[in-house]
Parts: C-alpha cells; structure tokens; sequence
C-alpha cells in the first residue's frame, strides 16, 4: 500500500468517527453549544487556529496565510445544524437524543470540512493565501449565514465554497453548475375574517372557510398562468385552520405555506400576485384577509467562472461532474453568494432516503470525496486569485 493511499484510508477512520459523534449527539438550531466544543477541539488537535469572532454557536477556522500580510482569501462552509425528527435508521450510532437527528446530513458536511482544513493544514506553508472555514449554525432556520455575515466573518473573502450532500447521487459524483442550484423559500400565512353563524342559516355570516377554500384554489394558477414556462415556482398551501364544531360557520380562517422560486424577478411577481388574488377574492366574498410573508433566504445561485474552474479540479481527482437538476429546497448559503462570489455544489451520497427523513443516512466513503475536492478547490482558487493580483499589481 503507498502512503497517500495509507493516508486516505487514515482519514476516512478519521472522518468517520468524527461524523458518527456528531451523529449521535445531534443538536437543533442555536443549540449547538457541544457541536462547536467538539469541532473547536478536533480542529485545534491539529493546531488550526480559531478565530474568535464573538459567536455563541459555531466556529471560525483558518489555514494559512503564512506568506505575510495580505492575500486573498477563500472561505469554506459547513452547517452544523441538527432537525426536530425522531430517528428511524436503526444504526449503532444512531442519535442518542430523542426527537433530535442529523437527518439532513449536517454532520456529514461538518466533518467533511474538517477533513478539508486538515489536508490543507498539511501543506499550509504552500498556500497563496488564507482559507477561512466557516462552521455554521442555524442553517435549518435560515439565520446562521446571516449571523456569521454581520459577525464580520465575511470580510475580506474572495470567494466562498459550500455543499449539500445529495442521496440520489452515487458517491463520487459531484453536481456543479453555474447559475441558480437551490430555490429562495418564503413561508406565507394568510388570515380570512369573516362573520361567524349558525351553520343552518350561512346567509346570516360570511364564510371564511368558502373564502380560503376559492383562495387557495386560485393561487394555483398563479405559477401556470404568469410564470413563463422557462422558469419556476411553487406555491404550496400546507396547513388549514379554521371552525370549532360542526353546527358553526368560524369567523376565521388561516392558512399557511411556502413559495419557491429561481429568480428575483420571478419572486418579486409571484408574491404581488398572490397579494392580489387573496385581497381580490376576500373582496368578492365580501371578507377580509392579511398577508403576512415569512421571509427565508433568495436563491442559490452559483457563479460560472467559479463553476467552470470547479470541473477540471473534480476530474482530476477521478470524480464524475454532472450538470445537476436545481432543487426547489432552500438553503442560507444563498446569503454569501449575495455579498461574495462562490459555488454551491452537490455532493453524491447514495443514501436510501431523502433529507428530512427519519431513516436519512448516507455512504461515508463521500467524506473524504467531499474532503479532498474541497482542499483542492480551495488550494487553486487561491493560486489563481493570487496570480490574478499579481498580474493586475
């Protein structure tokens, strides 16, 4: 056996392990408190320095900028995040919490990039600059990226990295593309006032249950009727509220759900077409009725130059690229992409089911996949950025 495959085979144990502790102690949304001990720890075993940028969850690492003073700068994400699920898979190292579970593969991001901040710690001497990693909270509820923006652990970055595991990908197989990936994912709920009767006499009230039921019917042809058929968007009503008996018409109706969509322009429409058909058939109906948005985060939507680069590094590696199919889940990286350029990839797996499934679970041998594409995505993105500067020095 030679010692890079020695050393492959180490690090898989390594990443492994470290993804099956996290596995087991899975922690939701802001509460990550043990989760940032653990990589705090495992991080500075390998004397990767910690930044300290005043988090109460998460950590900020880098690797590199040993040259001196300035340089570019690239940034590496990964959630850390846990979900409110009770764990079906019946593995060894299921979660030992109840009704808590990784079941979106957070800890298989988690120690993936650790896996990339030790190859690189490796040959830190090497690097053209600094590669910032960010160990995010709360991506479940689309507030950490936005914490760790106005935290300052964005300035300075050229270009910032992320991944999602994807389960209907065989491992070995990376999903890049330029242009959107993952959808923007605005929650609504919608209030109908009505007048309340005796469900014998409904002439005496005004039916709001009527009323969302012909609302919910109409904002359905919204997406066919004024989304162009290039383009996307769904409108999902999930939950309807309304009535306490069967003898009583309610004076109050409410319904939620959430809107996904590709494109600033195609949300900005949708959603002020959505205002117009809920106020026009509360008007029709002679009711009343209120929008309010729930404001999750824009669209993932990748950078091509940073695309184009990514493909050859995947090759060369011996990865299969494919081009792939956007997801219309959404995902706060898009938040980075706002402020910085970037690429958001996807990362096969092969697991038996979907994200957010109890019985979620994946093919480890993807962390070393995700460890060694990452480190070597980073590694060129800093010569080339370095190169770029000199040459325009």
């Amino acid at each position: 056996m030679s010692r890079k495959q020695l050393a492959a085979e180490t690090l898989q144990v390594r990443l492994t392990a470290i993804r099956r502790q996290l596995h087991e102690q899975p922690e939701l949304s802001h509460e990550e408190f043990e989760t940032t001990a653990s990589i705090k720890r495992w991080l500075e075993e390998a004397g990767i320095r910690i930044i300290d940028y005043g988090l109460k969850t998460g950590v900020i690492a880098e690797v590199g900028g040993t040259r001196g003073v300035g340089g570019p700068i690239v940034a590496v994400r990964a959630d850390i995040d846990a979900l409110p699920i009770q764990e079906e898979t019946g593995l060894p190292f299921a979660s030992k919490v109840p009704g808590k579970m990784h079941a979106c593969g957070h800890d298989f991001h988690t120690a993936a990039i650790i896996g990339t901040a030790l190859l690189l710690k490796e040959r830190e001497a090497e690097l053209a600059g600094t590669v910032r990693f960010l160990f995010q909270p709360a991506e479940e509820k689309a507030k950490g990226a936005l914490q760790l923006i106005r935290a300052g652990a964005l300035a300075g970055v050229d270009a910032v990295f992320g991944l999602h595991n994807k389960p209907d990908l065989p491992v070995g197989t990376i999903g890049i593309k330029g242009g959107p990936l993952m959808a923007a994912a605005d929650g609504f709920v919608v209030e109908v006032e009505g007048r309340g009767s005796h469900a014998a006499v409904p002439e005496a009230g005004l039916d709001p249950i009527v009323t969302a039921a012909h609302m919910i019917t109409a904002l359905q042809s919204i997406v066919s009727r004024n989304v162009s058929a290039l383009d996307s968007a769904v409108i999902s009503v999930t939950r309807l509220n309304a009535g306490t008996a069967w003898n009583i018409i309610s004076d109050k109706a409410v319904f939620d759900g959430t809107l996904r969509t590709f494109g600033d322009e195609v949300r900005s429409v949708v959603r002020e077409r959505f205002e117009q058909v809920v106020h026009g058939v509360a008007a029709a109906f002679a009711t009343k009725a209120a929008v309010k948005w729930i404001e999750g985060p824009p669209a993932v939507r990748n950078d091509q130059k940073w695309a184009e680069a990514a493909i050859p590094i995947a090759e060369k590696l011996g990865y299969e690229v494919i081009a792939p199919t956007p997801s219309p889940a959404g995902e706060d990286f898009a938040f980075y992409l706002k402020e910085t350029e970037g690429l958001f990839v996807f990362l096969g797996t092969d697991g038996p089911q979907e994200w957010h499934h109890p019985a979620f679970d994946l093919d480890e041998a993807a962390l070393t996949v995700a460890a060694s594409f990452f480190a070597a995505l980073a590694d060129e993105a800093l010569y080339n950025l370095s190169a770029q500067s000199s040459q325009g020095g």
